[in-house]
């Protein structure tokens, strides 16, 4: 029977709703999540019969806690010039090494993307150090960038990252809750094979040989050479470190054991759980008490417009999921994934997150349909998980992407913009392909990563 023939006309409405959302982020300016908080209401209630109440109750307070803690007590660490004291300090470790300084530049990016900031905020924190010093010593820009912008997405699932708070989120909902550790580790190990084979590929391997002599000047110093004046580590850095460092332990402690010990078990459970979202909100409290943050300063740099639209389209979505209209979603993904659904379902997602955003329309688009897929198409849930994840993270250094822009933004103005344009754009273009072949490759062939 043909798919359409039997279609609810409200499911297939409040779809389109979806569709609607997706467009419209792909292609204006207008804030999406009020948009589908908008479309929600006259979906659920005028089309559907649903009360406002019951719209209502679809909004993610949880993930918004969450998300607003989390945000909160990294935006302190980045006012107070924690993470740029930490970035600058490993940067004097490459010792002159011209061909390790990118590679120094992904791992900056993928620990600070990873400690909590997420792929947005380290990518802002470490562009234009990694620029500028990519223009002094000779490294080609379009491989700096995307040295920094894939480690910033090769960090950007940690459990305690605001895009790893969302997508570990949606997968709770969707029965795959405990696969945090796991979701972070496929995505890092994607990146990872996939950016380090092009640097080589591309040339990197010849700037192994090379060394630079002198001073590397990095903005944000206030002295000649990075890391010789005031970029020091003082009380309130210290502090702002130790409590980070007490929150991620106290996050990690039961994933990272469960994960270790597998069905083993103990006499006792030497695990202490901290909700990351609540934990954080006491963090950014504590450094305020302390004097070693400021959170009004913090509440002003915190990624409002991502959280809201996060927040919207998941309350479009559990209006969709009411209607039928999600179950109508994953009946076309399941025909158009019937062969090799991995591939297609990594460039799929791939292909949309170009234009639109991953972490707040695409994944909490496509992750709830994983149950409904595995139903029809019998694949290993976590499998077409991890390929949603990690396809629509590894196109997001195109240009058209914030990280990639601010790669772009970040260049030093005697680089040919043009030419990195370029680049930058067939680089997110050819991940569509590059993600679906990886995401086979790692989950379908080899099964790497599925516990």
């Amino acid at each position: 029977m043909d798919l359409f023939s039997s279609v609810d006309p409200v499911a297939a409405i409040s779809l389109g709703a979806l569709f609607v959302a997706i467009v419209v982020s792909c292609t204006i300016r207008l804030h999406v999540g009020f948009l589908a908080i908008s479309l929600a209401w006259i979906v659920g209630v005028y089309v559907a019969g649903m009360t406002a109440r019951e719209v209502m109750a679809g909004f993610p307070t949880r993930l918004f806690l969450t998300l607003a803690g989390v945000t909160l007590l990294f935006s302190q660490a980045q006012a107070n010039g924690t993470l740029e004291r930490v970035a600058h300090r490993a940067v004097q470790y490459c010792r002159g090494n011209v061909g390790l300084i990118p590679m120094m530049f992904f791992l900056i990016s993928f620990g600070l993307a990873s400690i909590g900031p997420g792929n947005i905020a380290a990518t802002a924190l470490v562009a234009p150090m990694a620029m500028a010093v990519s223009w002094q010593v000779g490294v080609p820009p379009f491989l700096m960038a995307i040295m920094v912008g894939m480690g910033a997405n090769a960090g950007s699932l940690s459990p305690i990252a605001p895009t790893g708070v969302i997508v570990n989120g949606v997968m709770d909902q969707i029965g795959l809750g405990g696969f945090a550790l796991h979701t972070y580790l496929n995505n890092m190990m994607a990146h990872t094979i996939v950016v380090f084979t092009a640097y080589f590929a591309l040339g990197g391997w010849r700037l192994l040989g090379r060394y630079h002599e002198g001073a590397l000047l990095i903005p944000g110093s206030t002295g000649e050479e990075a890391g010789t004046t005031d970029n020091e580590f003082t009380r309130t850095h210290r502090i702002t470190l130790a409590v980070i460092a007490v929150l991620i332990l106290g996050v990690i402690n039961e994933p990272l054991g469960r994960f270790l010990l597998g069905d083993r078990t103990l006499p006792f459970d030497p695990f202490f759980s901290v909700d990351i979202g609540l934990g954080a909100f006491a963090a950014a409290v504590l450094l305020s008490l302390l004097k070693a943050g400021d959170e009004m300063e913090a509440v002003k740099v915190m990624p409002w417009r991502v959280i809201m639209m996060v927040c919207g389209v998941t309350v479009l979505i559990s209006v969709l999921d009411a209607t039928g209209g999600l179950q109508l979603f994953t009946d076309i993904l399941a025909r158009a994934s019937a062969v090799a659904p991995t591939f297609i379902i990594a460039a799929s997602t791939g292909f949309i997150s170009l234009y639109s955003s991953t972490s707040g329309v695409v994944l909490p688009a496509f992750l709830p349909t994983v149950p409904g897929l595995v139903e029809q198409l019998g694949v290993e849930p976590l499998a077409l998980a991890s390929s949603m994840n990690v396809g629509g993270h590894l196109v997001d250094v195109s240009p058209l992407s914030t990280l990639g822009a601010l790669c772009m933004a970040a260049a030093h103005p005697s680089v040919d913009s043009r030419a990195l344009f370029n680049k930058l754009m067939i680089w997110g273009l050819s991940m569509t392909v590059v993600g679906g072949a990886v995401c086979y490759l790692l989950f379908t062939v080899l099964r790497i990563g599925l516990g």
